[in-house]
């Protein structure tokens, strides 16, 4: 919140001029921190008391995933193929811009657009863009893919058991 963005600004505003030594100014991050640790509180009662009731419309979150949400995965399957990423993101802005002027999606366009485009572009490539891939693509520290989050879900409830 606003609130606690500025508190960790008066905190860091204390903390930035102090000596290396024992500094009375150390008393005024007190009510800084209290007061992001409540509002820290608060908002964890309303996230608890929330997420148990949470309901997805999977078939619209479907729907909106089609269009141009999945350009910069477009992008890294070019790479993929040996373009430079330069060259790829031309490409790919170049096919946005197309899909904008026309009202289509990525997924929409036909073969010859895609020809003009890059020879690299085909509708089986185009195919190969889904919202699952793209998640299951970053498959780094934080990422989205499941085994990530399988894997820093079980990190954060070991913490919270400790």
């Amino acid at each position: 919140t606003g609130r606690t963005i500025g508190a960790l600004v008066a905190l860091l505003t204390v903390l930035k001029g102090l000596p290396l030594a024992y500094n009375r100014d150390l008393q005024e991050d007190k009510p800084a921190l209290f007061d992001a640790a409540a509002t820290l509180g608060e908002s964890l009662d309303v996230l608890a008391a929330l997420v148990p009731r949470l309901r997805f419309d999977t078939g619209r979150m479907r729907a909106a995933a089609d269009g141009l949400l999945l350009a910069t995965d477009l992008a890294d399957l070019l790479v993929e193929r040996g373009v430079p990423f330069r060259r790829a993101h031309e490409i790919t802005g170049a096919l946005v811009r197309h899909c904008l002027a026309t009202g289509t999606g990525l997924r929409d366009v036909d073969a010859e657009v895609l020809r003009r485009h890059s020879p690299l572009l085909t509708p089986a490539l185009l195919r190969r863009l889904t919202p699952e891939r793209s998640v299951a693509r970053r498959r780094v520290l934080g990422g989205t893919a499941p085994q990530e989050v399988r894997r820093q879900l079980a990190r954060a409830s070991r913490e919270a058991a400790t």
